[in-house]
C-alpha cells in the first residue's frame, strides 16, 4: 500500500492531498487569483496529514506537479516537495500538470482532449490527448489564432479545458469545439498517475529535479517615469 502526498501549485489553485493506493484520504485546496501558495501550502500539508491520521514518517513518496505553469508557483511546490523528500528519505514523483488536468473530465463524448493553461497575451501551454488519454501531441507553447487545431477539428469533437480555453473561446467558433474554462489543476487528479509511477519506480533525482517551465522566466519591469 503506497501512501503518497500530492502537491499542486502550478496555477492559482494551491492544492494538496494524501492518498493510499489511489484512494484520496484528505484534500485541501484554495483557488485565488492572488496566489496563496507561500502562505497556504505548508499549512495544507499539515492539515491533510492530520485529517487522514497519517504521520510524516508514514509517507512512501511525494508527488509534485512539474508544470508547465506559473514560474513562482512551481518553484514553491517543487521546493516544498524536495525538502520533504530529503527530510523523510522518500522518492520524488513528477506529474505533468496538463496530463492531470485531462484526468478531470469524462472523455466519452469527445475525440480529442486539449488541456491548456494561459501564458501571455494570446499564447497558451497545451497538450493533446485522445479519448483514452493517450498523448497524441506533446506539450508546447503556441499562439492562438483562427486556424488553431483545425486539423483536429476536421477529425472529430474537441474539448478545450483550463484557463487557456477562455482566450480560445473568443476566437475559435467551430461547432466541434466545446470549452470548459473552469477546470484548474488539482492534487486529487494527480493520484492515479502518481500511484502508477510509484508502482513502476519512476522516480526523479531529488537533487537535480527542476520544474518544467517550458519557457524562460521573464522579469516584468515597470516603465521608468520621465
Amino acid at each position: 500500500m503506497a501512501t503518497i502526498l500530492h502537491i499542486e501549485t502550478a496555477t492559482t489553485n494551491c492544492s494538496v492531498c494524501v492518498a493510499q493506493d489511489e484512494v484520496v484520504l484528505a484534500l485541501k485546496e484554495y483557488n485565488t487569483p492572488n496566489y496563496s501558495h507561500s502562505e497556504q501550502l505548508h499549512v495544507f500539508i499539515q492539515k491533510v496529514l492530520a485529517e487522514a491520521s497519517i504521520s510524516n514518517n508514514a509517507l512512501d513518496a511525494i508527488a509534485v506537479s512539474q508544470g508547465p505553469g506559473s514560474y513562482t508557483g512551481l518553484r514553491i511546490g517543487v521546493s516544498a516537495a524536495k525538502g520533504l523528500c530529503f527530510a523523510l528519505d522518500v522518492p520524488l514523483i513528477a506529474v505533468s500538470t496538463l496530463e492531470s488536468m485531462a484526468m478531470r473530465v469524462n472523455t466519452d463524448s469527445f475525440d480529442f482532449i486539449i488541456p491548456m493553461l494561459d501564458a501571455r497575451r494570446m499564447e497558451v501551454y497545451s497538450q493533446i490527448f485522445d479519448t483514452n488519454l493517450n498523448t497524441i501531441r506533446e506539450i508546447k507553447a503556441e499562439i492562438i489564432d483562427e486556424q488553431s487545431f483545425n486539423n483536429y477539428v476536421s477529425q472529430g469533437k474537441l474539448l478545450l479545458l483550463g484557463s487557456g480555453a477562455a482566450k480560445c473561446k473568443a476566437i475559435l467558433s467551430s461547432k466541434n469545439i466545446v470549452f470548459d474554462t473552469a477546470v484548474v489543476p488539482s492534487a486529487k487528479e494527480m493520484v492515479t498517475i502518481a500511484n502508477a509511477k510509484y508502482q513502476n519506480a519512476q522516480f526523479e533525482d531529488v537533487a537535480y529535479f527542476e520544474p518544467f517551465y517550458l519557457k524562460d522566466f521573464v522579469l516584468q519591469q515597470k516603465a521608468k517615469k520621465k
